[in-house]
């Protein structure tokens, strides 16, 4: 297998809507999560890890931070060898419309792709965190002798209505695709359980291009893999679902398409707990990314009762400063400062992020470089956090430069424990 012939085209245009107002400014796979990285960065991991060095990421909506992330990020490979990692911005080549849906942004660049002549082309999502070696898929992939094949998880069946379900028989030969059914079918040897598309995918070259013109021939197709491109072939070339192996070595498998804030803000949080679902620290299964050019995370002050700098069940990223203040089941993105007397709960502090003396911030999402001003009361009063912030169905404050955070009433106990330390530390901190 001669993974020097592979091309994989990565899809990085959708604009995530339903994660706005985080994706206001950026696109959906440069969202920030876990601490340092980005969306993005799990599946070009899982590229790097497998072996693939020739990638194309499609871009379209608000593209300038995440091409920059990965002009930044991931200048890794060698060109002298073959190996690029490029962006690829709609180049209206074939009309004057933006991508009109997966396949279409595939089929707009039908040029880049045949000038490489790869024998197979990976296609792949960056809006999804998981870990996967995606040689093994196309070891099976090659051994079926397919001409395409797509990724699976197995699902319960009371989820299934939420994915596109692949229905197979007992070769794992797909017979079906049904987008989010009502009824899901069920997977032959596991009658509680169906098979959920993950939106990853491998064709040979000349499978996918033939489908892909007779796709764009079609006024009435919505130009998308898993409604147009795969329940056409299936009914005329051999498909085969490849059931997810996870690299993420824990008892579940694990597949996160953070598709809501609720579910943004939740995959966070698991990251604090002592034994996550979604392991950071696997020295075997290294996950890249931009690391900014800033020293270490470092906690200040330790005066009982009075303040103390700390952090419990939190990931705190480089650059980071907790002077006098506490903060508990939280990720903290680099060079976020939190000055003292302040308490963070069980939130996530994008890069930059300034939070003045005696906050108080719960189940709350800061976006890059916001200044929470002192006294600033964010996630204890519903009906405020709703007229001045998003707020999500959970109860999750999403907190912007756009918006005007509560100041709270500092009591006098609180200015007294302050104007006591003073006496003995830096008043700036």
């Amino acid at each position: 297998m001669d993974l020097e012939d592979i091309l994989v085209i990565l899809l990085a245009g959708g604009a995530g809507e339903r994660l706005y107002p985080l994706t206001k400014e950026r696109a959906k796979p440069a969202v920030y999560f876990g601490g340092p990285y980005r969306i993005i960065d799990f599946t070009l991991s899982n590229c790097i890890n497998s072996g693939l060095r020739r990638i194309f990421i499609a871009t379209q909506y608000k593209s300038l931070s995440l091409n920059r992330h990965i002009r930044m990020g991931w200048s890794i490979v060698s060109e002298e060898l073959g190996e690029f990692i490029e962006i690829l911005p709609p180049q209206k080549r074939v009309g004057e419309h933006w991508y009109l849906g997966t396949a279409d942004a595939v089929y707009q660049n039908l040029y880049s792709m045949v000038d490489e002549a790869p024998s197979h082309v990976i296609v792949l999502s960056g809006d999804h965190v998981y870990k996967m070696d995606y040689s093994k898929m196309l070891r099976s992939h090659l051994d079926r002798n397919a001409d395409a094949t797509l990724a699976a998880l197995e699902v319960p069946l009371a989820e299934g209505s939420r994915f596109g379900i692949v229905r197979v028989d007992e070769h794992d030969r797909v017979i079906g695709f049904q987008e989010k059914p009502s009824a899901p079918a069920v997977v032959p040897e596991l009658p509680d359980m169906a098979l959920a598309s993950m939106g990853i995918y491998i064709f040979r070259t000349d499978v996918l291009i033939r489908a892909l013109e007779e796709d764009a021939a079609r006024p009435d197709s919505e130009h998308d893999f898993g409604k147009n491109i795969i329940p056409s072939l299936i009914l005329s070339a051999p498909v085969f679902c490849y059931r997810f192996y996870d690299e993420n070595k824990k008892a579940a498998k694990y597949w996160r398409d953070i598709g809501t804030l609720d579910a943004y803000f939740d995959a966070n949080m698991d990251l604090c707990q002592v034994n996550p679902e979604f392991n950071l620290y696997d020295p075997e299964w290294l996950l890249r990314t931009y690391q900014p050019q800033a020293p270490p995370a470092k906690f200040v002050f330790a005066e009982p009762g009075n303040r103390c700098g700390q952090a419990l069940d939190s990931v705190i990223s480089n650059g980071c400063i907790i002077s006098g203040s506490r903060v508990s089941g939280s990720v903290l993105c680099p060079n976020v400062r939190v000055h003292s007397f302040s308490e963070i709960d069980q939130c996530i502090l994008m890069p930059g992020v300034r939070v003045g003396r005696h906050a108080r911030l719960r189940r709350a999402i800061v976006d890059r470089d916001v200044l929470i001003p002192r006294g600033a009361c964010i996630g204890f009063h519903p009906d405020e956090d709703r007229r001045r912030h998003t707020v999500t169905e959970r109860g999750v404050v999403v907190v912007t430069a756009d918006d005007e955070p509560l100041i709270g009433p500092i009591s006098e106990e609180a200015l007294r424990v302050e104007a006591e330390a003073d006496r003995y530390g830096p008043t700036s901190a």
